[in-house]
């Protein structure tokens, strides 16, 4: 049994990651499992859940949310500490694992700095993996933030450019403000027919 294909889906929060990869289960004919950034850190404990908890606290080594202003406009960052970096890591090499087993996988993330990128690179080697840049109008993601339960106002703003930042090509980008979650999906499942390029070519230049 050989490994399972790898569809990478990022982009930032609100982005519409979320509704591309119910669709893509939709529309492929074999079972790619949904593995999100959000199940891990829902599955942390709840006192490294932070909110705004001071340096040393269980909240700030874990996922801290952090509202602040940013030229005068109030953002909510997510800092991850130290136990928050290592279910990262975790969690890429435990999506490998599940992916070298044979299963198919969509990879919904916030590649918030470009070492999360590079760490992934060398988890998924020898695996075939599509990396996939979900894109979304700042407007359209602020829009769809407000009309969410449980999110804090400004979150995507602190993270908007930087997701993307990461100083790799996209296999292909989708935009959710121009077009419907299955029409990107189906862009997706068409460039599946053509081997992917863009985190090998990450990789071998972080080889270099």
């Amino acid at each position: 049994m050989g490994a399972g294909n790898v569809i990478f889906l990022n982009g930032s929060s609100s982005a519409g990651k979320t509704t591309i990869a119910t669709m893509l289960q939709q529309l492929l004919p074999e079972p790619y499992q949904h593995i999100a950034l959000d199940q891990f850190r829902d599955g942390m404990p709840g006192r490294f859940r932070g909110l705004n908890s001071p340096a040393g606290s269980p909240g700030a080594r874990g996922l801290n949310v952090v509202p602040t202003q940013r030229e005068g406009q109030l953002v909510t960052q997510i800092a991850f500490g130290d136990h928050g970096e290592q279910v990262l890591r975790g969690m890429r090499r435990a999506i490998a694992a599940f992916a070298r087993e044979g299963n198919h996988v969509i990879i919904d993330d916030l590649l918030f700095r470009p070492e999360y990128l590079h760490d992934y690179a060398l988890a998924l080697e020898d695996l075939d993996v599509w990396l996939i840049g979900v894109r979304c109008s700042l407007d359209v993601v602020n829009q769809r933030e407000g009309r969410r339960t449980g999110r804090f106002p400004g979150t995507a703003t602190s993270h908007f450019h930087e997701v993307h930042a990461h100083g790799s090509e996209y296999d292909l980008e989708v935009d959710t403000s121009h077009a419907t979650p299955r029409a990107c999906a189906q862009r997706i499942v068409d460039r599946l027919t053509r081997p992917p390029a863009a985190l090998s070519a990450l990789r071998a230049r972080l080889e270099d």
